[in-house]
């Protein structure tokens, strides 16, 4: 997974710090990302209420992403440097997505910024933890991320872990968002739980979404070369690792199909294929027939 050494990056789309004050509203964050909003698999194992772990803040100011502009600059940079890398990874997911949205004669692809944070951030979404995991707040319309939970997917979740993983994770939140802006999240409604439910289709989908920006990354410019086959071993580790039936086994010993929120190992690994192996996002339609 190297970078071009002179590609240019764009240290604006990602964020440091959080911040905030208090409003009402905002809505339930979109997990996925390799273990899915935390949040959501505590309710599923432990009986725990997502919205007793996420508030209803919203971010009153950002802070000035001063140093990562002056660390990550090149491609060069994104090799040596963790926050330099997701800044190239977020770089070349939105720089695909404008171009699929203008081929297909959408309207125009909106950006969505990363926020980097460590312990607690505060998102309109509500005011989340380090132990919610990547999550993707459509309030806001930005990517929420702790470095620290990349540690945790291979001690906690058993996955391999790796640089492609990291960028499947981000490239799965931006999934939600590409969502968010089609208006397909309107279709899950309150049908959050089950095997064939809305919210396993959503996070399906956000999978394939994944792998359609794979297989299509070297040509937005940031990538010297196509990912390799121990690149795409590693996605598929971390989306095999954060299944719903892997989670209950290890968690509970046993599995229960009726408490599903993001789909087993074998369906994410199946979608995440799909995405990698067509390139297209139209053969990404988790919401017509069997998944």
């Amino acid at each position: 997974m190297d970078f071009r050494d002179e590609a240019n990056l764009d240290a604006s789309q990602v964020e440091t710090g959080g911040g905030g004050s208090r409003i009402p509203g905002g809505g339930l964050a979109i997990g996925g990302g390799a273990a899915g909003i935390i949040a959501l698999i505590a309710a599923l194992i432990f009986g725990v209420n997502p919205g007793d772990m996420l508030g209803r803040d919203t971010p009153s100011g950002v802070q000035p992403t001063s140093n990562l502009s002056q660390r990550c600059r090149t491609g060069a940079d994104a090799d040596q440097v963790e926050e330099c890398r997701v800044v190239g990874v977020v770089n070349s997911i939105q720089e695909y997505w404008e171009g699929a949205f203008e081929r297909r004669g959408r309207e125009a692809y909106t950006q969505a910024r990363t926020r980097l944070f460590q312990q607690q951030v505060q998102t309109a979404c509500g005011t989340a933890t380090s132990a919610v995991g990547p999550f993707y707040c459509p309030g806001d319309q930005r990517v929420y991320l702790d470095l620290g939970f990349f540690d945790e997917l291979q001690s906690q979740f058993g996955a391999k872990g790796g640089p492609f993983a990291q960028a499947y994770v981000i490239a799965h939140e931006y999934g939600h968002h590409v969502q968010n802006l089609l208006g397909t999240m309107n279709q899950v409604g309150n049908d959050r739980e089950g095997p064939t439910s809305g919210s396993v289709r959503l996070e399906l989908q956000a999978d394939c979404y994944a792998g359609v920006w794979t297989k299509n990354a070297v040509n937005t410019g940031f990538y010297a070369q196509p990912f390799t086959r121990q690149d795409i071993q590693e996605a598929l580790d971390a989306a095999a690792a954060v299944g719903d039936d892997r989670i209950q086994e290890r968690a509970r010993g046993r599995v229960d199909p009726e408490a599903f929120t993001h789909g087993t190992s074998e369906q994410r690994t199946k979608w995440f294929t799909t995405g990698y192996e067509s390139g297209d996002p139209a053969r990404c339609d988790t919401f017509s027939g069997a998944i």
